[in-house]
């Protein structure tokens, strides 16, 4: 905007001062000319008058020049013994303060204008600056009294065009101005009006719309008009069934995967459950969402679950994301199985999600349980074909040091029944004969044992807690329908250990096994595993069951081979314990629980580090 040049404003500043002036003369030649009725009383009320005239058509220095003015005119119109008296003073006092009220009120007004002035005019700015937000006025009868920028890239009208018609023109179908009215009636009655419709552009293409209308309410209660907003949705629901409908691909793929998915949040409760998951552990989804992801596991898992999540979010060092590993599940009968367990970690937005995918080893391990079935028969068939052979190889070494042993103390004694002074030469010879023959047996028996005992432990570094929880999946299996409960107690500090892992484990397979049929039929099932670090180099396993405890007649000799209390047992299972427990360094004992029980105990050797003594 131009300013004006400074002649120009001063010209408008002497024409308003004169018009106030002006206004004053006027007002006294009015009060002069009632003076007759008037005399002395209220000589200032007149000029109350041309102070306003100046206030709000001149402004504040035509308004002060007014006021002054009115002041001398109306002492003039005194007589010049009343002018200074208490009353006339009083009365101009009055007038002062009337004069300043109202430029007060007039100052305030004048800025309660300018904000409404600018709040109007930063709301014009805002509606014309929403971008993608048709928003545009119509009066009671819906027709457009208004028009933002915004309008006229939604829908294709511009402001020349839209003031003036009907919002029917935006709506699609034969009825639009049916539709526009009800749709302007519901806004009236509810308050509000929004929801979505397809609206017509000016070049006749159609799209979806997000459609909102507010009513203008008057003094009177009644709508003067409506603001209505138009927001073109199309791309956002294009994405959004694009999006469903990936969902629903996702969801059918997730429902024919073989394999159990079960997702996660960082606090171990369950999100997603796949159909595969339902039907592996017996529970519908809606069952499980929203609960924690311990109900699927057996003790001690269940109880330390939630710790292993914490563990992971502090240390950010893996046990089993991104590695997996063999554990055992619990479905929702209460049956207990044997389960692979692989887990991936995802970062979402506000989130980190963990998603399990878990195979049933039920079959796999039933397998491989007839398959070391099937192998030990062969074993043993091929054990007593050795014996065989080493029976028949065994009697032919030995028949030749025997048979001399057996001549020549037939010799010795002939030697002795000829004579009363027998060759004592040559009964020196025989003996030694005899002694030489027996050393002879005696190294063909210590070579078969060597060769039979012959054998290399493969030992490495190994977690004890991983290495008892994959025997118990295999020796454990089907546990649970038989009534008996497991708890797993493990030392913090008794890990790792260094052992051959498959010849540890089939120790504590026989052990759990043993434990396990010892406790058929009585009352109390209960199983213990438990570590514990007796000293800086060795770790104890313990193994404790409820059965009917240790017969009397094999205490004497429990690890001795062929010793069994088992009417089908052979009697080697807890020799090979033995054997094995010894070649890694260790001791196996057989104690009596307290109550009723045994508890075997094993020790094994920690893997020695730099730092020890």
């Amino acid at each position: 905007m131009s300013e004006s040049p400074p002649g120009a404003r001063l010209s408008s500043a002497v024409a308003r001062h004169a018009a106030a002036a002006g206004a004053v003369a006027a007002s006294y030649l009015v009060r002069l000319a009632a003076e007759p009725v008037l005399g002395d009383r209220a000589p200032f009320l007149l000029f109350v008058l041309p102070v306003v005239f100046a206030i709000l058509v001149s402004g504040r220095g035509p308004a002060v020049l007014a006021g002054l003015l009115s002041l001398v005119a109306g002492f003039s119109l005194l007589d010049p013994a009343e002018r200074f008296a208490a009353g006339s003073l009083l009365e101009a006092v009055l007038f002062i303060l009337v004069c300043g009220g109202i430029g007060w009120l007039d100052q305030r007004l004048a800025t309660q204008r300018r904000l409404a002035s600018q709040a109007a005019r930063q709301l014009e700015l805002l509606v014309e600056a929403a971008s993608g937000y048709a928003i545009f006025m119509v009066d009671a009868q819906g027709f457009v009294t208004s028009w933002n920028r915004a309008a006229e890239e939604v829908l294709g009208w511009r402001r020349a065009q839209a003031i003036g018609q009907h919002c029917a023109i935006f709506l699609t179908g034969p009825d639009a101005r049916r539709q526009a009215m009800e749709q302007l009636d519901r806004a009236r009655r509810e308050g509000r009006f929004s929801g979505e419709a397809w609206q017509k552009r000016a070049d006749g293409s159609e799209f979806v719309a997000n459609v909102s209308i507010a009513p203008i309410i008057g003094e009177s209660g009644a709508a003067l008009g409506f603001a209505k907003i138009v927001h073109d949705v199309t791309a956002r629901r294009a994405e959004e069934r694009a999006l469903q409908r990936r969902e629903e691909h996702l969801k059918s793929i997730l429902a024919t995967v073989p394999d159990a998915m079960v997702v996660i949040d960082e606090r171990g409760i369950i999100l997603s459950f796949s159909h595969a998951a339902e039907r592996l552990f017996g529970y519908p989804e809606e069952a499980v969402a929203g609960r924690n992801v311990s109900l699927l596991m057996p003790s001690p898992d269940r109880e330390r679950h939630d710790a292993y999540i914490e563990r992971y979010l502090a240390t950010g060092v893996p046990r089993i994301i991104g590695i997996g590993r063999i554990v055992t599940g619990l479905r929702a009968d209460g049956s207990t199985f044997p389960m692979a367990l692989s887990v991936g970690e995802a970062q979402a937005a506000d989130q980190r999600l963990f998603t399990g995918f878990i195979q049933d080893l039920t079959e796999r391990r039933d397998f491989e349980a007839r398959l070391e079935q099937l192998e030990s028969e062969l074993i043993h068939v091929s054990r007593l074909n050795a014996m065989g052979t080493m029976a028949s190889t065994l009697a032919h070494e030995l028949n030749q040091p025997l048979t001399a042993i057996a001549s020549y103390s037939e010799a010795a004694a002939f030697l002795l029944d000829r004579s009363e002074e027998p060759d004592t030469a040559m009964l020196r010879d025989v003996m030694g004969q005899i002694a030489e023959q027996s050393l002879r047996a005696g190294r063909i028996v210590r070579r078969l044992r060597e060769f039979v005992s012959r054998g290399d432990l493969a030992k490495t570094i190994e977690d004890l807690p991983k290495v008892i929880e994959e025997a118990s999946a295999l020796a454990l299996v089907g546990v649970r329908e038989k009534g008996v409960a497991t708890h797993f107690t493990y030392a913090p500090d008794a890990t790792p250990v260094l052992i051959d892992r498959v010849q540890i484990q089939q120790v504590l397979i026989n052990l759990m096994r043993n434990a396990v049929e010892a406790m058929e039929g009585m009352p109390a099932r209960q199983l213990s595993v438990a570590t514990a670090l007796l000293d800086p180099m060795s770790v104890q396993v313990s193994i404790a069951d409820t059965g009917c405890g240790i017969a009397p007649q094999v205490r004497d000799k429990l690890f001795e081979a062929f010793n069994s209390s088992k009417d089908s047992g052979m009697g080697l299972g807890l020799s090979i314990c033995r054997t094995i427990v010894e070649a890694h360094g260790g001791r196996i004992t057989a104690l009596d629980r307290e109550g009723g029980g045994t508890e075997f105990r094993f020790t094994l050797m920690r893997p020695q580090v730099d730092g020890d003594g």
